[in-house]
């Protein structure tokens, strides 16, 4: 299966943004969860850094992941993807040079774009209480050195502010402004508190703002909770569906495995799991490939 080089899903994710009032890209955590969105026909995905560490880690969200192993997962994930996928980079590893360097890497690992977050490193998960950013000329610095290390202008620098937590919203205001100002292409703010938050974000912004909706990793206010439908009304250009996969696959998982657990046949988990199961050879072209190597070895 012929799939798009990196320079056309860059190209996609901009004409999609320019051209389609609301995008909804799902999380993605492996190939598995990458088939289905794209079998579900969804035109971009996700990686977000949360699951990430909780799938190769085994831990939440604190920072231990190194830039190696995001990048190489990232080149996994877009080497078979036919839709652009953006990456999660935390804080850019280090200083403005530090993040010269990871956008080098994720670029080169094909990602279509890339979150870069203002939290103090080290950072503090979750908990919006004890969140600190930094100030705005060092978060600057680093969305410079973003636009400088692409080499695709399509390549999207995603910038994330959690100074909700911390600030008001007039100062978070002026903050997105001179994040945009210094180049940014879209705005992720996170932990926005209601409703006019995120109007008056959007009011203020030429940039696309995007929210990573349904999180749910701990109890916190978070405007991002509400319907889809509602954040579209509100202006937000993008969602990302942080823990729809992920969540839907430990609850699956879960049901079958207690169901074979009890000495039922497979059959117990509503038929979950034969069902999932007969359908891998589509879901990864197995019939294509037995034919490319058969042709092969001819």
């Amino acid at each position: 299966m012929q799939r798009p080089a990196p320079a056309q899903k860059t190209a996609s994710l901009r004409a999609l943004l320019r051209t389609e009032p609301f995008v909804v890209a799902p999380a993605v955590h492996d190939i598995f969860s990458l088939r289905l969105v794209e079998q579900a026909g969804y035109q971009s995905a996700c990686i977000s850094g949360a699951m990430l560490s909780y799938s190769l880690l085994g831990v939440p969200d604190i920072g231990l992941l190194t830039l190696t192993e995001c990048v190489e997962h990232c080149r996994r994930l877009t080497r078979v993807s036919s839709i652009p996928i953006t990456a999660d980079a935390d804080a850019g590893y280090g200083n403005p040079r530090g993040v010269h360097y990871a956008v080098e890497l994720f670029e080169e690992a094909g990602a279509a774009g890339l979150n870069i977050e203002d939290q103090v490193v080290p950072r503090r998960w979750a908990s919006p209480g004890g969140k600190e950013v930094v100030p705005v000329g060092e978060m600057i610095a680093k969305i410079d050195a973003a636009q400088r290390a692409r080499r695709d202008s399509n390549f999207m620098i995603i910038a994330r502010t959690d100074a909700f937590a911390c600030e008001s919203t007039e100062q978070v205001i002026q903050r997105a402004r001179a994040y945009q100002a210094a180049g940014a292409d879209m705005l992720l703010p996170i932990a926005l508190r209601t409703e006019d938050d995120i109007a008056r974000l959007v009011r203020a912004l030429d940039i696309p703002v995007t929210l990573s909706a349904g999180t749910g990793l701990v109890p916190s206010p978070s405007a991002a909770s509400l319907p889809l439908e509602r954040l579209r009304g509100l202006g937000v250009r993008r969602v990302s569906l942080t823990t729809l996969l992920p969540g839907a696959a430990v609850a699956g998982m879960r049901r079958s495995l207690d169901a074979m657990r009890g000495g039922a046949g497979s059959g117990d988990d509503g038929g979950m799991a034969a069902e999932g199961a007969a359908s891998l050879g589509a879901l990864f072209h197995a019939q294509d490939q037995m034919d490319f190597e058969e042709a092969l070895l001819l």
